[in-house]
């Protein structure tokens, strides 16, 4: 089997959780660095936790990879806040080098030392940024933006560390980068071409429902609950 390199992970970080900034609401997305390798099973780093299971985690969400190479953009957008000194100002559980949502591809297969990891959707931003960022509009701009980062499914558990490479062995839909998929959805498109050709895709059956409904309604639906959140 054929691999090739295209990219490299710059930190590995984990999070507890614990009450949050709404009545009621717990997250982990506070994460930190680990030193050393881990072990990571169909689930996820081990020791990593979510604050609410129902939306955040399981298989298809094991980890969540944001590439810091968009820390430059953000830091030139927001100024130097405090939460860009390191990796993890996102809830990130990778911190990678090398590889964006306009490289990489829904259903890529990744080899990470023993690890083998495949591309499962990309991340709906919600409003826990907002109240991590102190801004009320954070998490529209990361979708607006586009620079979401993506999740992985666990396809073969195994241990991952810091400096380990990230090979691509393989890419059955290399028409289809995240960042193409992520505009499909988040630029609220009704073209029914683009849409019948994404529900061909291994998507999670959410994003292809809410595509389903597209092509029968012709209507976008309204994310103001994810974006804006519940009462403070």
């Amino acid at each position: 089997m054929t691999s090739t390199q295209i990219g490299s992970i710059k930190e590995i970080l984990i999070g507890k959780a614990s009450r949050f900034t709404r009545p009621g609401s717990m997250s982990a997305i506070d994460k930190h660095p680990l030193q050393g390798r881990c072990a990571v099973s169909v689930n996820g780093i081990e020791g990593d936790e979510q604050g609410d299971r129902r939306v955040h985690g399981g298989p298809e969400k094991a980890l969540h990879i944001y590439p810091f190479e968009h820390y430059a953009y953000w830091q030139s957008a927001l100024g130097n806040r405090k939460l860009f000194e390191q990796p993890g100002a996102f809830g990130e559980n990778i911190s990678s080098i090398g590889i964006t949502e306009k490289t990489i591809c829904i259903g890529d297969q990744i080899q990470v030392n023993d690890l083998l990891l495949e591309v499962s959707q990309g991340r709906q931003p919600c409003w826990k940024l907002n109240d991590r960022f102190e801004m009320p509009d954070m998490a529209k701009r990361l979708q607006d933006t586009l620079k979401t980062g993506w999740y992985f499914k666990v396809l073969k558990p195994g241990t991952i560390a810091q400096d380990d490479k990230l090979e691509l062995i393989h890419r059955p839909w290399q028409d289809w980068t995240m960042h193409r998929l992520m505009l499909l959805m988040f630029q609220k498109n009704l073209d029914p071409v683009e849409i019948n050709e994404a529900l061909h895709l291994p998507i999670n059956g959410k994003w292809k429902g809410i595509l389903k409904r597209r092509m029968v309604n012709q209507k976008i639906e309204c994310w103001s609950q994810r974006l804006l959140g519940p009462e403070k």
